[in-house]
């Protein structure tokens, strides 16, 4: 069964992304041109806005997850990328992300963070904790 959606994600930074797909084990492909899933729309779940059935398995980029049948696609979409993926069970992609790819987005916003602070001159300390990652910056300009 296909389960269809975007992980709602704003992603402006490839470089960030692929960083963020690092620290988790994941593989960033640039211009693999379609991505694995289902394969048929079977149309028990919406569409994420703006896509159609043609536009299934089709992208820009993808993120291969080990261990997981199914891929996350990488969509450019109005200047930003978006992620698609099909969270149905025997995918496996959110046993391994977590619920809404929760494990993906923190490690974005992670990445992100780190990379924005050491621009400024900040050094930055991570500390894994029970309910995700603390960063704690020190210096700066």
């Amino acid at each position: 069964m296909s389960h269809m959606a975007k992980i709602e994600l704003e992603i402006n930074d490839l470089n960030t992304l692929d960083q963020a797909c690092k620290r988790l084990g994941l593989a960033l492909i640039l211009n693999q041109r379609s991505y694995r899933w289902f394969g048929q729309w079977i149309g028990d779940h919406p569409l994420p806005d703006g896509f159609t059935t043609d536009d299934l398995g089709k992208c820009d980029h993808v993120i291969t997850v080990p261990g997981a049948q199914y891929d996350i696609g990488v969509v450019k979409k109005n200047g930003k990328h978006i992620l698609l993926w099909d969270f149905w069970i025997s995918g496996g992609l959110e046993e391994v992300l977590g619920p809404g790819a929760g494990k993906l987005k923190q490690a974005y916003a992670v990445s992100k963070a780190t990379i924005e602070a050491k621009k400024k001159g900040y050094r930055v300390m991570e500390k894994k904790t029970e309910t995700g990652i603390r960063l704690t910056l020190r210096g700066g300009r």
